[in-house]
């Protein structure tokens, strides 16, 4: 690199008054001559401080000089800017006769901007003196490659100088001073921009980091607040406007009323243009700064809440700080039942063993509990305050959407082992701890937490209806310029035609009526109103106002499974024991068996009690173990019973005590299951009622429990090693307690779809294996039978979760030898899952059934019929869950989502993409079957067979989506909506399902007990899922119905005036005035017909209790047909036939003045208005009736007062009455007549139902 420091050379020929920028670029060639080594080693530095630039810095591929002289042309040049004042002071330092000496052996050639050519130029040489000279062609080629690189053809010229000592050339570029100087401010101009751009708009770059316990963190991260506003203070506004100018009625309407302002084309008065158009923006921006404020305050109440947070300083150890003010770093206390407010890795637990459970339905939709386990080494500490004393930190992943993995490790200062960490240690935000105390360190927050990065960002919703009418204005405009056109062309295009075009342009813009957005915007804040005050749904509650028109549309109904179909609220509703089955009715008969059979049990546990006493051997008194034929009655309830009561992982935690964690026996199973917890009232012998709690991760287990507890044997403790019950006995003092050991706990897994328990009775010593798991795996296992196949589809259809119990009593060799077998299978180094599986499935061979549950998850109210009439109505509906497949066919089979003659088609699991292939050709062939598919499958489908996947799945009855993420479920909806075309609408309760609820169309939060996130964030909230149905079939439909009559009405409304206006103009010689000037014209679209056409929305087709009676009236309303290019030309007929009756009636009949003229057409157009909203109405309303005679009466009350319109004397004679009554009976006539014939002969369909 030593060649690439030489020092810069400058130009002798330069005057001191020359002040432009000079650019010197360098080119250095290898020398022979090793005593010029040193030399070019050097580097010299200017009086400014500025050194020769280093070559690999300066002309980089990627560098800005690289790009100015063709990167390459100059291998290793190097470039630097400097000014006249540097450059004269650099040739001071040098007079002393040495840098006169290098110029004189130099070879200088000047080479002018249009010098062309290409090349480098070879320069070399050997020897010393004058045979390292330079030849003048050599210089010229280097000269003329860097003309050819572009910036020479500016005016600019350079030189190039080449120093015999060491072999360098240098270029000079000199630039126009002026150029050079606009070039500079233009530089910095674009730096600006460009790190503005950068700070502002330029997504945040998530990397890993590292947070220290106990000391400061100076790093800077996002807020920890919730936000699901649209606007700031600053972007309010300029949003706001730009939403409103979208569409083309706004913008069309800012540039009428612009115009007013040149003076040449001004017609009438600039307030009747200004004025309407303020008054929509107002409107608009008030209604959506209420709706963004509204969130602000809820958003606002969510941020507020307070937690714990460790304080070294504070007296009692803690501070009380709102979420909103939680930063990296910060050690902070969630107690039971709060809110995780942003990402933790988890430091402690009140339970000793450091695990806790948390409830994760509002992240990922699973009703399972998952345990979380704390640091080791935190988890040691005495006390929380010693977590400030300790130096240690983490290093974190960088911020992922992943919920599902996590990776980042604890380190010591000390340099002690550092200890890996997984999503087991985490608590994510927006989970809830399910008991006891957990203290955790932020590690994310704000937008870098997991829930947020899984939500999309809130986007203003656009109507498919305000599309149409947009649509329908750019007909209406190209309407405009037609016939301005055609106006023109028959005037001639004499003169200053193109103003006369722009006046007529204006006087026919009344076409495209401004009133329209008023109306509508209006209509919906009445349409909203009415929603939130229909007392057949209260609860209701309308969070955009914008959008009520979508619900009347809807295709597609997307909706999660927990807490929205069901209240997650697990029921034990059948028992089915071989010989006999017991439901709701028959339970008591079980509890009083066991009570006659308490006493066999408290002989029993006597006689074990005195066998050992006596030191003999035990001879095994195992209670109904002898011959069969010989088992007393009630033994099959009472093992069954008794299984049901070992054979789980619950725990049971009383109130006292719940200031610790769950055991860590309710930990092993690794927390596949979920968020439930049964309060119950235990009488132990001698004691007190207390009440406890059971707690485990599957909310199935928590309803065998309870019922077992129901039925006289209940689980009253249970720790790592220890199951106590507890027997209720006829006489409630002398209650028995049953010991047991746990020796061996297989947890469920999704794989194996079972678990297991082998349990030691303390007193009789009989070792017992207890296995529950699905029908479709017990079925191979347990002894041969004839029932259960048949009864689990029973029960199946019933829409119960279905379980099969069996046992199997095992000697004390046979469970040391599994014992021994099954420990070194878990010590094996490799496949160790195989051989312990294999070793337990040794174990489960011909097991002894002992019964077959049901258990019911209790859907919400209603949701049966619900689901049969969105059925009816056209709806597709698809469930959206979290959950597992099977819990998801269960639901969908219980709640009628699948109907009872639908087939069910279960797409397994698929990984390539031949797997999708054959699995949708497999389903192509069952058609009118409902899907059930999972997260990973659709997946690869999506990724492979997309459009054949979306085909099939979109002509699906249903459709089942089970282990979604919330991406994903926010994917589904996107691509429904871009596959179909169609309206959707999505349905949930919970944080997980915000990103989908925001995605559709119209999205419907449901406030529950799980939160209000989803809630806050939808478009419509409703407090049960039954609601939807009233939402769309009557508020949806009368929303649709109403705003199209509306926007049809006054489109018809600025349609016939245009046509009177055309009709006059044309009449008049083609002259561009006004008809109607200043207030007719302002009033006739406001104090005139403003009341009567508002009026509309109070309309109704049918009556509500027809709607949901007759849902199939719903399918129309997809279609589109209440406003359509077909409805709205038969409008355009209506309105040129009217006015042109109106305007050639008034022509002919007038007599005497041109304001005659004006008096009759105008009272004709009032009165044809009021006339069509009287034939356009379905259903009357008071209020319709008085605001037609409203109307009429303003309209009178004019007549007698704008005496500059109208002719007093004209207005009450017997001729103005009979003209203006002829005009409207023709012009209103004929079509009453087409009405009524339609009307009888075909008829709409709701009409057919009366």
């Amino acid at each position: 690199m030593a060649e690439n420091n030489v020092p810069l050379r400058d130009f002798d020929e330069e005057s001191e008054t020359d002040s432009e920028t000079e650019l010197l670029i360098r080119r250095d060639v290898p020398s022979v001559n090793k005593n010029n080594s040193s030399h070019r080693g050097r580097r010299r530095k200017s009086s400014t401080g500025y050194s020769g630039v280093d070559a690999d810095a300066g002309i980089g591929a990627g560098s800005f000089l690289g790009n100015l002289f063709g990167g390459n042309t100059f291998g290793s040049a190097a470039g630097q800017i400097r000014y006249r004042n540097e450059r004269s002071r650099e040739r001071a330092k040098n007079s002393n006769g040495s840098y006169s000496s290098i110029s004189k052996l130099a070879q200088l050639t000047h080479t002018s901007a249009g010098v062309a050519g290409a090349g480098t130029g070879a320069v070399g040489g050997s020897g010393s003196g004058g045979s390292n000279g330079i030849t003048t062609a050599e210089s010229a080629a280097a000269a003329a490659a860097a003309a050819a690189s572009g910036d020479l053809g500016n005016g600019g010229t350079h030189s190039t100088v080449v120093d015999p000592e060491n072999g360098s050339s240098t270029v000079f570029y000199q630039h126009n001073r002026r150029k050079s100087k606009s070039r500079s401010i233009g530089n910095v101009c674009k730096l600006c921009l460009c790190s503005c751009w950068r700070k502002w708009f330029r997504p945040r770059e998530l990397r890993a980091r590292t947070v220290n316990l106990g000391r400061v963190n100076t790093e800077k991260f996002p807020p920890n607040e919730i936000r699901n506003q649209k606007y700031n203070f600053i972007t309010f506004l300029p949003l706001v406007l730009f939403e409103q100018f979208r569409f083309f009625l706004n913008l069309y309407f800012l540039l009428m009323a612009l115009s007013q302002f040149i003076p040449d084309i001004r017609i009438g008065y600039p307030y009747t243009y200004w004025g309407p158009l303020g008054f929509v923006l107002m409107v608009t921006i008030c209604r959506e700064a209420v709706d963004d404020l509204r969130r602000h305050q809820r958003d606002h109440e969510v941020n507020s809440q307070k937690y714990k947070r460790l304080s070294a300083t504070n007296g009692s150890g803690y501070e009380m700080v709102p979420s909103s003010k939680l930063k990296v770093g910060d050690i902070i206390i969630v107690e039971k039942n709060e809110r995780v407010p942003s990402d933790l890795i988890l430091l402690r637990t009140s339970d000793r063993s450091g695990s806790v459970f948390v409830r994760t339905d509002q992240l990922d939709g699973e009703t399972d509990w998952k345990p979380r386990l704390a640091v080791p080494y935190t988890q040691k500490l005495s006390r929380d305050s010693e977590l400030h004393s300790i130096d240690a930190s983490f290093y974190v992943e960088k911020p992922q959407n992943d919920i599902h993995s996590f990776i980042a490790t604890f380190c010591m200062a000390d340099g002690s082992e550092d200890t890996g960490l997984s999503v087991e240690n985490t608590l994510w935000a927006n989970t809830v701890v399910a008991a006891g105390t957990a203290t955790g360190i932020v590690i994310y927050t704000g937008c870098e937490t997991r829930s947020v990065m899984n939500n999309s960002q809130p986007r203003s919703k656009v109507g498919l209806l305000d599309m149409e009418i947009n649509g329908l204005t750019k007909v209406l405009f190209c309407a405009v310029l037609g016939l301005s056109l055609v106006m023109m062309m028959l005037k001639g295009f004499g003169g200053p035609w193109y103003r006369y075009m722009f006046r007529f342009v204006l006087l026919f813009s009344y076409i495209i009526p401004i009133s329209l957005r008023v109306n509508l915007d209006m209509g919906k804040a009445f349409y909203s109103w009415q929603m939130q005050n229909d007392s057949n749904i209260q609860g209701t509650v309308v969070r955009s106002t914008t959008i009520p028109e979508e619900l009347g549309r809807i295709s597609y109904v997307l909706t999660d499974k927990t807490g929205t179909l069901t209240q997650n609220e697990m029921v034990f509703k059948k028992i089915h024991l071989g010989i006999v089955s017991h439901d709701a009715d028959t339970f008591h008969h079980i509890g009083q068996m066991i009570q006659k059979l308490s006493g066999n049990i408290l002989q029993q546990q006597q006689g074990s009690v005195s066998s050992s006493s006596s030191g003999g051997e035990s001879n095994k008194p195992i209670m109904f173990a002898g011959n069969r034929m010989r088992r007393p009655e009630g033994w099959r309830e009472w093992e069954a019973v008794r299984a049901l009561a070992l054979c789980h992982n619950v725990t049971p935690v009383s109130d006292d005590e719940d200031n610790r964690s769950v055991s860590t026996s309710s930990t092993v199973t690794g927390g596949n299951n979920s968020p439930t917890k049964s309060v119950i009232n235990i009488e132990a012998p001698g004691s007190t009622d207390t009440e406890h709690q059971y707690q485990a991760a599957s909310p199935d287990e928590i309803a065998l429990v309870k019922w077992t507890e129901q039925v006289g044997l209940t689980l009253i403790a249970r720790d790592l090693n220890t199951m106590t019950l507890q027997v209720k006995t006829p006489s409630d003092d002398n209650d028995i307690l049953l010991h047991y050991q746990i020796l061996q706990l297989f947890p469920f897994t999704s794989e194996s779809k079972r678990m297991g328990i082998i349990v030691r009775e303390s007193k009789t010593g009989q070792i017992t294996f207890y296995l529950k798991g699905a029908d479709v795996v017990m079925s191979s296992i347990v002894q041969y039978n004839d029932w259960l196949s048949e009864e689990s589809g029973n029960m199946a259809r019933e829409g119960l979760r279905t379980l099969v119990v069996a046992k199997k009593v095992l000697t004390e060799e046979q469970y040391s030898d599994f014992e021994t077998r099954y420990n070194a299978a878990r010590l094996s180094i490799t496949d160790r899952v195989a051989k312990v599986a294999a070793v337990t499935e040794s174990l489960e061979r011909e097991l002894e059934l002992l019964c077959l549950t049901g258990v019911e998850d209790r859907l919400q109210e209603n949701v049966r019929p619900t689901l049969e009439l969105l059925r009816n109505a056209g709806v597709r509906v698809w469930m959206l869950t979290g959950d597992k497949l099977e819990t998801a066919c269960c639901i969908a089979k219980s709640s009628q989502l699948i109907g009872r003659n639908q087939g069910l088609h279960v797409l397994r699991s698929v990984k390539t993409r031949t797997d999708a292939h054959q699995e949708l050709n497999s389903f192509r062939r069952k058609q009118g079957h409902a899907l059930v598919i999972s997260g990973e499958s659709l997946e690869v489908c999506l990724q492979y067979y997309r459009p054949e996947f979306l085909e099939l799945a979109t002509a699906s009855p249903a459709v089942v989506c089970c282990r979604c993420s919330p991406t994903q479920k926010a994917q589904v909806v996107a691509l429904i909506q871009k596959h179909t075309g169609k309206r959707t609408c999505a349905v949930g309760d919970g944080g997980n399902d915000v990103s989908m609820i925001q995605q559709a169309d119209a999205g419907v939060g449901i406030e529950g007990r799980e939160g209000r996130q989803a809630s806050l964030a939808g478009d419509f909230s409703i407090p049960q899922f039954s609601h939807i149905a009233k939402l769309l079939l009557i508020h949806g439909r009368r929303s649709y119905k109403r705003s199209a009559a509306l926007s049809q009405f006054v489109i018809h409304r600025g349609l016939i005036i245009t046509t009177l206006q055309a009709v006059f103009s044309a009449v008049f010689y083609l002259s561009s005035v006004a008809l109607y000037q200043g207030f007719l014209m302002v009033g006739y679209s406001t104090l005139y017909t403003m009341f009567p056409v508002f009026s509309l929305v109070l309309d109704q087709d049918i009556t509500s209790e027809t709607a949901v009676t007759y849902p199939e009236l719903y399918k129309d309303l997809s279609k589109g047909r209440s406003l359509s290019y077909k409805t709205f030309f038969i409008w355009v007929l209506i309105s040129i036939y009217q006015g042109g009756v109106i305007m050639y009636g008034a022509l002919i009949l007038f007599v005497d003045e041109f304001i005659h003229i004006v008096a009759i057409s105008f009272s004709a157009l009032i009165m044809t208005e009021l006339i069509m909203v009287a034939l356009t109405v379905r259903t009357w309303h008071r209020l319709m009736v008085l605001a037609e005679l409203f109307s009429l009466a303003l309209y009178l009350i004019s007549l007698a007062v704008l005496h500059e319109y109208f002719d007093w004397e004209f207005i009450w004679s017997y001729d103005f009455l009979w003209k203006v009554s002829l005009i409207t009976l023709v012009s209103c006539l004929p079509l009453y007549i087409i009405k009524f014939l339609r009307k009888k002969c075909s008829p709409p369909s709701y009409l057919k139902l009366s």
